[in-house]
């Protein structure tokens, strides 16, 4: 259930700080030092937001955000411009790329962090939902509870946990190894066999009575929750 921000930096003291304070904020993070690296990463994972220097070697990061911009898959990615050039017409030219907001150098981190929560609640605001619904499914967060057309579901703390992570994003596809890691956190020791335990478990509570099934198993890839089965 961490949102995930990929950090694309090449000075590695504060790629370091950005990591600590973002992993302490509850997020999860991934690095990448120039923009080739973090294409290969985007092509890899799509994050909820992207926190991008402007400066960076092989690929700028303005030109890193056109091409963010450019691709269908990644439009609606968050971006978060981060640059020692503040001059008005450098933050335009930011802005134009195609970043949704623009934090000039040296910055406060619970500045940029409460930023960082902003724009990625424009981008899902299911993320800020009391209740998250798909098809006749509905989890209330504020009552922990979950219903099937209107009826109660039981779910285990873990079942819990994963039915509102991916109710957050619906229609992505998780890898076993990214479920692991939202849900169960990046120092667990969990066999990924584990994830599927749960998925089944899962499955099972939700489609008691031959309710159709909303999870989707994507062969050589992972899990997602999709409507479009319903």
């Amino acid at each position: 259930m961490r949102p995930a921000v990929l950090v694309v930096e090449d000075e590695p003291s504060l790629s370091t700080l950005l990591r600590y304070n973002l992993e302490k904020e509850g997020f999860s993070v991934s690095e990448a030092r120039d923009g080739e690296e973090a294409l290969l990463q985007l092509k890899e994972q799509k994050p909820d937001a992207v926190l991008l220097d402007w400066m960076l070697p092989r690929l700028s990061g303005l030109e890193l955000c056109r091409q963010i911009r450019r691709a269908p898959a990644w439009r609606d990615l968050p971006v978060i411009m981060l640059t020692a050039r503040g001059e008005e017409a450098d933050r335009v030219r930011g802005l134009d790329s195609g970043a949704d907001d623009y934090v000039v150098k040296p910055f406060s981190t619970s500045e940029l962090i409460a930023r960082l929560k902003a724009v990625i609640r424009r981008a899902r605001p299911s993320a800020g939902a009391e209740v998250l619904k798909i098809f006749d499914l509905a989890l209330d967060i504020s009552a922990h509870r979950v219903t099937r057309d209107g009826e109660s579901v039981h779910l285990g703390p873990t079942e819990y946990r994963l039915l509102r992570f991916l109710l957050e994003r619906p229609g992505r596809v998780f890898s076993r190894e990214q479920l692991l890691d939202a849900v169960w956190g990046r120092d667990a020791e969990v066999e990924l066999r584990t994830v599927d335990v749960h998925v089944r478990r899962l499955r099972k509570a939700l489609n008691h009575g031959g309710r159709k099934d909303l999870i989707r198993t994507v062969r050589s890839a992972g899990y997602a929750l999709d409507s479009a089965r319903a």
